[in-house]
């Protein structure tokens, strides 16, 4: 954009081209217990800008109440109701397709049992209490038991959702696996898929959007096969941050489904001018930005691949990209 004088206007920061942020959690907010490097004082600026926030994550085991304190305790401000779980877009799911005050049988964690009882829904924990519908979520202590009693339901008729399908969870000792998993045991024995409500299928996001009422937002998260791809099935626009599971060759081999508009090292591309982040790389050199090269290696190989031909781009390549992301993350 020009003035009337003739110089370059400045450009807005990524932030300020929206009016709310859908952000992930695990990988993008925090990892464990602890923060992501820069992420506190970047959410803080944010608030300060008057954008809004809704931490969406697809983690169904805690109740948005345990997950908003833990954002409390890093600092942040945050209320209950700034937190959407994958949990209560399933419950809402379960709701519109069984009569009110029906058992619902819950594998997870507290946060899939508060969600249903709060849709007016009876949880319970067994097949033998006849229950009209399965929500199943991640929990860390769930067992072949209830996995087990899942699959009797089912097996029975019962209607099944999920509040997600990912294979993995980031922790603090490493990836671990996640909600998917626990679904593919249940499908491969009833032989059949439940209803998908989390990221990146469109239940999770519409009540997100819905709830902080945005017409800009702007999905930021860690994963090409949730946060990324779910901006692609909503519309949205999506900010991919290298902080959690996704690496280098992931992003270069990604789909037209699963590519982000943006790329930033961590949270902090937030607070970056909108084309040092915008993808295909831009032309110019962005001061202190490592990942230029990243971007224009993206669009090549993207290119290609919608063209039907090889990656272009190298082992060697590869190694000084995913060298470029660790410093940058360094940094």
């Amino acid at each position: 954009m020009t003035s009337m004088s003739g110089s370059r206007a400045p450009e807005p920061w990524l932030v300020d081209a929206h009016d709310a942020l859908l952000l992930d959690l695990d990988g993008v907010v925090y990892v464990g217990p602890d923060p992501v490097d820069h992420a506190v004082e970047v959410l803080a600026e944010v608030r300060r800008r008057g954008v809004v926030t809704a931490y969406v994550t697809n983690n169904a085991a805690r109740p948005p109440s345990v997950v908003a304190e833990h954002l409390r305790s890093f600092g942040l401000e945050v209320a209950d109701h700034d937190v959407v779980t994958s949990a209560q877009a399933g419950a809402r799911e379960v709701a519109s397709r069984v009569p009110a005050g029906s058992r619902v049988l819950c594998v997870g964690g507290p946060g899939v049992v508060e969600a249903v009882r709060a849709r007016g829904l009876e949880p319970v924990t067994s097949a033998d209490e006849a229950p009209v519908a399965v929500l199943m979520g991640y929990g860390p202590d769930v067992s072949w038991r209830h996995l087990a009693e899942a699959s009797y339901a089912v097996a029975a008729g019962a209607v099944f959702v999920a509040t997600n399908a990912d294979l993995s969870i980031p922790t603090d000792r490493g990836i671990a696996p996640g909600n998917g998993t626990l679904v593919a045991a249940v499908t491969a024995t009833t032989g059949r898929s439940p209803f998908m409500a989390g990221k990146p299928c469109a239940p999770l996001i519409r009540e997100s959007v819905e709830r902080v009422g945005s017409r800009r937002p702007l999905v930021v998260g860690d994963r090409l096969d949730t946060d990324i791809e779910a901006g692609h099935v909503s519309g949205i626009d999506s900010l991919l941050v290298m902080t959690g599971v996704t690496g280098v060759a992931d992003l270069l081999a990604a789909p037209v489904n699963r590519r982000p508009s943006y790329i930033a090292a961590d949270l902090r591309g937030l607070l970056r001018p909108v084309s040092d982040v915008r993808l295909p790389g831009d032309d110019r050199l962005v001061t202190g930005d490592r990942l230029v090269a990243l971007r224009r290696a993206c669009r090549r190989a993207w290119d290609a691949a919608d063209s039907g031909e090889l990656s272009p781009v190298t082992a060697a390549e590869l190694e000084g990209l995913t060298a470029d992301v660790s410093a940058a993350l360094r940094a």
